[in-house]
């Protein structure tokens, strides 16, 4: 059962990235203007963040194996319309369908995980499984995406995610055990709205503010409406008998702190591949699969870290685990903001080291902080809401960072030095989520739950 849940997570991890490298081609093939290009990406990123809440929620529902296995044929069949597409608009539409399903398969793995894994040592390896695969994914991405543009076809990064999505599915039918709960009362639309509708609007507000600027009426009003319906959805559940969100989930302290220190960690890693990719091709010049090959230190030290890490979690607690996880990020992002198209591999490798173990070491355990000790009930909410952090917290801190390293290319002529300020900012966000971290004290009794 975790192997399935491990692959889901990979899949659809693997989709957030691989389509990055294959962009380009895809844009030629399709005719798409350089305005319009963002749609690949902020399709998905829309219907993806802006229903992660209802998605777990989809999970409690239902019955969280019957989600999985109805969300993995779904997301075969978009990526599949995806790789078929022959117009840019049939692309948006699949990538959009992909981002939906994968918004109700996210947090139910995370449900299944956290109800079917209940012993301590058990909890501990299947989260750094599933931290694991999940950092694997991002990067892998990069490097399928590569591999798959330069000897077949763009259609291929999209394609490929056909046939194992059916395979995973059929294999969940076998293996995965049901887990549902008994849910009162009726679901939550006008907090399901508000919220759908609020974190939509952000995203798309931020992928517009690359475009446009950030002072633009069309990055501020979307972003402004999303705030507005944000503080909405909080006060419908507020006062709801029966919230999308329970705010006890949020308020808790130590979950609260996990829930921030994963935001502030997913802002850093998302943007800093989008920067490191600018700094592969567009300074050391680098083509795609060099590129995809070049992250091979960060895919391959998340799989050493995550391992060791849900050991050291046991018996350092998370707290040690995050922040030294975090405080290895720190390294890694002043070293990539000190490179040059000069600098060797002896500086880069470790580099893009450090970087992976950040993600193998903090990930799992701050996820594994968010959901233990949840009721079993609310799983789903706090799945999606691990999920929403990781989301909203990339689209933004990617569409911020781009800003900031062209404001600073335009200012100094050096396409670098933009890089390496932004490179930077991914540092300072890695020391927050270092002081962030330190909150987290997960009680003994919360620990054996």
């Amino acid at each position: 059962m975790l192997a399935v849940l491990a692959i889901t997570q990979l899949t659809i991890q693997l989709d957030t990235t691989i389509v990055t490298v294959a962009l380009p081609s895809a844009q030629a093939d399709l005719g798409i203007s350089d305005a319009d290009r963002h749609w690949v990406v902020t399709a998905y990123a829309i219907t993806f963040g802006g229903l992660l809440l209802l998605g777990g929620r989809v999970g409690d529902y239902l019955g969280r194996k019957r989600a999985l296995v109805w969300s993995l044929v779904g997301f075969g069949i978009a990526s599949l319309l995806g790789g078929l597409a022959g117009s840019a608009g049939l692309l948006y539409a699949a990538r959009a369908l992909q981002g939906a399903f994968g918004a109700v398969l996210a947090p139910v793995v995370l449900s299944l995980i956290t109800t079917n894994f209940t012993e301590p040592a058990q909890r501990a390896k299947a989260f750094a499984v599933w931290g694991g695969v999940g950092g694997l994914g991002a990067s892998l991405g990069l490097i399928l995406g590569g591999v798959l543009t330069e000897y077949t076809s763009w259609r291929w990064t999209l394609l490929v995610n056909a046939p194992l999505a059916i395979a995973i599915a059929a294999a969940a039918l076998l293996v995965v055990r049901e887990s549902k709960v008994a849910v009162r009362g009726r679901l939550d639309l006008p907090g399901t709205v508000t919220s759908t509708l609020g974190v939509a609007a952000i995203v798309y507000g931020a992928t517009l503010a690359e475009a446009y600027g950030w002072a633009s009426i069309q990055a501020l009003a979307p972003i402004v409406g999303g705030l507005l319906l944000l503080a909405a959805f909080f006060g419908i559940e507020y006062r709801t008998k029966d919230p999308l969100l329970p705010l006890s989930v949020l308020t808790d302290r130590v979950r609260g702190s996990a829930f921030g220190a994963t935001a502030l960690l997913a802002g850093a890693i998302f943007a800093s591949n989008v920067l490191i990719i600018y700094y592969l091709q567009q300074v050391r010049g680098y083509n795609a699969l060099e590129s995809g090959l070049a992250f091979l230190p960060t895919t391959l030290a998340v799989l050493i870290f995550a391992t060791v890490g849900g050991r050291l979690m046991l018996r350092f607690g998370p707290r040690v685990v995050i922040a030294t996880g975090a405080a290895s990020g720190v390294a890694g992002f002043l070293m990539l903001a000190s490179a040059s198209s000069a600098t060797g591999l002896a500086v880069l490798l470790p580099a893009m080291a450090l970087v992976g173990a950040a993600v193998g070491l903090s990930w799992p355990a701050l996820s594994a902080t968010a959901l233990t000790g949840v009721p079993d009930e609310h799983s789903g909410a706090a799945g999606g809401t691990v999920n929403a952090a990781q989301q909203v917290s990339g689209a933004v801190v990617i569409a911020v960072l781009n800003t900031v390293a062209a404001s600073v290319t335009v200012g100094s002529g050096s396409l670098m030095d933009g890089l390496s300020v932004a490179l930077l900012v991914c540092a300072g966000l890695m020391v927050a989520t270092v002081l962030v971290s330190l909150n987290i004290t997960v009680p003994r009794e919360r620990t054996q739950s």
